[in-house]
């Protein structure tokens, strides 16, 4: 599903023979923060695992779906404050994301075409009125957010795999006459604002930043009060197939990856199954988006939709392109939850069949902004701007479970546990090492037997605990 992925030897069995696993924890109310355990453990026989044991089995024969990477949004508003931080705390900061031995190697970014909410602004790259588009200009973005993915992809090692996500038209393309609450793109602009996707890419890219691709529009069926738009599916769908597909093609950004939906798992197998079962809108996506907030009615992540449009559409890439807590209070920065939430969604979007997962926002400050329109939130890492003081919230470590350690171009193998206290995934990474990912939410410890193939290692999980382990 995913191109360029390093070839596996899946006609050689797997052995876990001279093997020896290595056990990162991260654990509440410790001092432990993705840190590895003291020795190694070794596998030894076991033949058949009983039902009064709890048991983490894996079988790496079986594979699944390609990882492309993961990482997180980078935001005017993560711009703005990390600007504002000395230049030690800057590259702390970038070491912390970007550096695959220091931190933990994100490889994947997003970012936004022109105004989201995460901006002290609401502003487009054109002039009121100008359906031509002749007076296109990045410039806003020279100030603070393209320094900071050229820092970033310095970061991580010249290579970062940029996307970029529009909230909404310029107020004039749209019937409410604003980039705010919602309102839809006029039928006369839909050319104009194909054209304009092309004219963000050529810009970026002529400041030495490559665009990977796209998503369609951020969130659209939802009216905020920020940059919003809203489209049906067979609008989204029309969209793409007669104006901004063929709009990429011409422009010469065929390889330019679009993604659709790019809104909550809630609605995820309706807007999808709408895009793909046409196969003229069809052959111009890449992949699927989606966000976790369907919580907002008070359920509770509905990844079964997720699996579901992956076994419809097994050739369609689902990738994860936001999340992040909502409501933010400093006095909660450190709540242990907060972690919890990335690892349960984490855990659960891969074994669904989720090729790439992007958090939210990288940075904010210590009101969790800033932000146009005060919806302040939650980011793995916030900064205190008054004092340069960074805070790294247990989400930063929860991620780093898994993007420190699983390769891109890993796959997913089979992967289940014995026991619902624990929540478990499994990666074949491309240099031949397993990586076992274990989540214990719960009040009590639980020992466990890693299993493939008759041979196991026993592991302690500790309450409140999310560990990897690598061999």
């Amino acid at each position: 599903m995913v191109s360029g992925v390093a070839a596996f030897a899946q006609n050689k069995p797997y052995t876990t023979t001279g093997k020896k696993v290595t056990v990162y924890n991260t654990v509440k109310e410790t001092n432990q923060r993705i840190t590895p355990a003291n020795g190694t453990l070794s596998f030894t026989e076991k033949k058949q695992p009983l039902e009064t044991e709890v048991s983490v089995f894996v079988d790496p024969t079986h594979t699944f779906q390609s990882v492309m990477g993961f990482g997180g949004a980078i935001t005017d508003a993560s711009a703005e404050v990390f600007a504002k931080l000395p230049k030690d705390r800057q590259k702390q900061f970038l070491e912390a994301y970007y550096d695959k031995e220091k931190g933990i190697g994100y490889n994947l970014a997003r970012t936004t075409i022109h105004s989201c909410d995460f901006a002290s602004e609401s502003y487009t790259y054109v002039k009121e009125g100008d359906k031509e588009l002749k007076s296109f200009d990045i410039s806003h973005d020279k100030k603070y957010r393209i320094p900071l993915i050229k820092k970033a992809i310095e970061a991580a090692g010249g290579e970062l795999t940029l996307y970029a996500s529009p909230w909404s038209p310029p107020a004039f393309m749209k019937s409410n006459g604003s980039m705010l609450k919602g309102g839809k793109l006029l039928p006369e602009f839909y050319q104009s604002w194909a054209t304009y996707y092309t004219k963000f890419i050529a810009a970026y890219e002529k400041e030495g930043i490559p665009v990977w691709g796209i998503t369609i529009q951020n969130e659209p069926m939802a009216t905020q009060k920020w940059e919003s738009c809203i489209y049906t599916g067979e609008e989204e769908r029309d969209f793409l197939k007669n104006y901004l597909g063929p709009t990429m093609h011409k422009a010469g950004y065929a390889d330019k990856k679009i993604i659709a939906w790019d809104h909550n798992r809630d609605m995820l197998f309706q807007r999808a199954a709408t895009v793909l079962n046409d196969p003229e809108a069809a052959k111009y996506l890449w992949g699927i988006g989606y966000h976790w907030y369907e919580t907002w009615n008070g359920g509770s992540q509905m990844f079964n939709n997720l699996k579901l449009a992956h076994e419809t559409f097994p050739n369609t890439n689902l990738i994860f392109t936001e999340g992040c807590k909502e409501q933010f209070k400093l006095e909660n920065v450190y709540d242990w939850k907060l972690g919890e939430l990335y690892g349960h969604n984490l855990i659960n979007d891969f074994n669904s069949g989720t090729t790439a997962w992007t958090d939210w926002n990288i940075l904010l400050d210590e009101t969790g902004g800033p932000n146009h329109v005060m919806n302040l939130c939650f980011a793995p890492i916030h900064a205190n701007t008054k004092t340069g003081e960074l805070m790294f919230t247990n989400e930063y470590y929860y991620i780093g479970h898994f993007s420190k350690f699983v390769q891109k171009g890993a796959k997913r193998i089979a992967c289940s546990t014995s026991r619902s206290a624990l929540e478990s995934t499994a990666f074949l990474n491309p240099d031949g090492k397993t990586v076992v990912i274990v989540m214990n939410r719960g009040e009590e410890k639980v020992n466990y037997f890693v299993w493939i193939n008759g041979q196991a290692v026993e592991v302690e999980s500790a309450s409140h605990s999310i560990q990897t382990l690598v061999f």
